[in-house]
């Protein structure tokens, strides 16, 4: 009678047949020497060196004019590393972002009056306060942007430290000079695959 049976990786209907079938005897080695390492398969990781603190770019976004939500993108992938080839998700590997004329960002429709920023004056409840978007920008223009970009970062330790690269300013001074930032606002509302690589 004749049975199946798993041989050599094969599955054969008697033994007769498998005696027939052998797979090559080649080494590992031998075949690593004869081909070469496999760069197909090797997963690019970012190492420390690649993601060094002095060698972070810096970006400048002019926010007059502009829609909070399409800004907020822009700042949060810059502040990821989004935009380059070698972003890894769970390693800082953006850049810092200044984003001046805080105080000049437009929402659309009726958000200036119905879009609601809640906050708890004393970390107690009872205390909430509660104002609309008109009357925190007239208050702390700066925050609006700021807890946009937050609710786009990851959230854990890698997102609080993402979020201290970001420096927003009201008006359209601000102490970064120093560092050349480049201008990237003309990229709100652009596609990565579109944009070429800033240098």
């Amino acid at each position: 009678a004749q049975s199946s049976k798993f041989l050599g990786g094969f599955r054969v209907k008697s033994v007769r047949a498998a005696s027939v079938i052998k797979p090559a005897a080649v080494s590992m080695t031998a075949t690593y020497e004869s081909l070469g390492p496999d760069v197909q398969n090797k997963t690019f990781y970012p190492k420390a060196a690649d993601h060094l603190q002095v060698d972070k770019p810096w970006y400048i976004i002019d926010a007059e004019g502009q829609t909070l939500g399409r800004l907020a993108v822009l700042v949060a992938q810059h502040l990821r590393g989004a935009n380059l080839p070698t972003y890894s998700p769970s390693i800082d590997m953006g850049g810092y972002v200044v984003v001046i004329n805080a105080e000049k960002v437009t929402v659309t429709g009726k958000k200036n009056s119905q879009k609601l920023y809640r906050r708890h004056a004393t970390g107690r409840p009872g205390s909430m306060k509660v104002e609309t978007f008109d009357q925190l920008q007239a208050r702390i223009p700066e925050r609006i942007i700021e807890k946009a970009v937050k609710g786009m970062l990851p959230k854990g330790r890698l997102g609080r430290v993402l979020f201290t690269h970001m420096k927003v300013y009201e008006g359209t001074d601000h102490p970064h000079e120093a560092q050349q930032p480049v201008d990237i606002t003309s990229q709100i509302d652009k596609s990565f695959t579109k944009l070429a690589p800033l240098s």
